[in-house]
């Protein structure tokens, strides 16, 4: 689809001016992304290279999320990163539109695991005994491509319809991404309406998923008064990492998307926290408590320092 626009490319403006703060942004946003990828990833092989973990479904889609992680953290990550080096920060349209489209594909993708993953612990702990027959592996299957499918349309939905805005003008962003709600200010169109299906495509969705989460979570603890204190401790310490993983995830999203269609002064310290710090604190939240996850990491370990010494 062709945009009659006579913008070629927008000019960002970063988190600061200031030589000395982007110094000091470029190297705290170089370590944060090589953490992420490296805890990402690290799950990713760990539970890939570990049977019993890859048996279990629960393990199957945390994999799935760092995966998931890991792409949406470098579709801004690394930009963001080179830009802290330079004066004056620029991105062509097309560069923008990809940035646009990738960011809510992986996100978009990202909402509907953390849903289902609150779907596997509901039945792991209110049905256990229908468990393996419920989690096969063709409803994993299935509910995986249900994921990307969902990532794509409400992607492709978003940036069909950026795509029919005229910019004919200005083309400086007070960001250091390409985002809905800053390009709309540039657009040379009224984008009220539009700005309304903002809200309605991303905003409502993040707050309908967030509170059917949330009530999901709700009942899972309180089916836990029938269980052992060893399955309670047990149950409220896995609930405990999802809760806090969808709660990093959605806050932002919905003071992001929730809200008339404008921008805030603290929308960068916002876009921050989703498009980093959650990333970045996700393989924490998983593995921390997680005594699986970090024996599953000592054997992946052990194994590579035999392989390395008989070499």
């Amino acid at each position: 689809m062709q945009n009659q626009s006579l913008v070629t490319e927008f000019i960002l403006l970063g988190l600061s001016q200031n030589p000395n703060v982007q110094k000091t942004v470029f190297v705290i946003f170089l370590f944060s992304y090589m953490a992420t990828l490296g805890g990402n990833l690290l799950i990713v092989v760990t539970i890939s290279n570990s049977p019993a973990l890859l048996g279990s479904p629960m393990y199957f889609f945390l994999a799935f999320l760092s995966f998931l992680d890991a792409c949406y953290s470098t579709v801004n990550t690394p930009k963001m990163i080179v830009d802290a080096l330079y004066e004056k920060k620029t991105i062509s349209f097309e560069g923008c539109m990809t940035q646009l489209f990738a960011g809510h594909f992986f996100a978009g993708a990202e909402v509907i695991v953390l849903t289902v993953m609150a779907y596997d612990r509901y039945v792991a702990i209110c049905k256990p005994l229908h468990y393996s027959s419920i989690m096969n592996w063709r409803l994993c299957g299935i509910l995986m491509g249900v994921a990307w499918t969902g990532g794509f349309l409400h992607s492709m939905i978003q940036i069909l319809f950026v795509l029919q805005l005229p910019f004919c003008g200005p083309n400086v962003i007070d960001h250091f991404i390409c985002d809905l709600y800053p390009l709309l200010e540039l657009a040379c169109t009224d984008t009220y309406v539009f700005g309304l299906f903002v809200v309605a495509n991303s905003g409502f969705i993040c707050i309908l998923i967030f509170s059917i989460l949330l009530v999901s979570y709700g009942v899972i603890l309180c089916s836990l008064r029938a269980h052992s204190t060893e399955g309670q401790r047990k149950a409220l310490s896995t609930c405990g990492s999802h809760i806090a993983v969808v709660v990093l995830f959605f806050v932002p999203c919905i003071l992001t998307y929730v809200r008339p269609p404008s921008t805030f002064s603290f929308d960068k310290v916002v876009t921050i926290i989703y498009t980093i710090l959650t990333p970045l604190l996700n393989p924490l939240i998983y593995t921390i408590r997680n005594k699986e996850v970090k024996n599953a990491m000592r054997n992946v370990w052990k194994r590579i320092m035999v392989i390395y010494n008989e070499r």
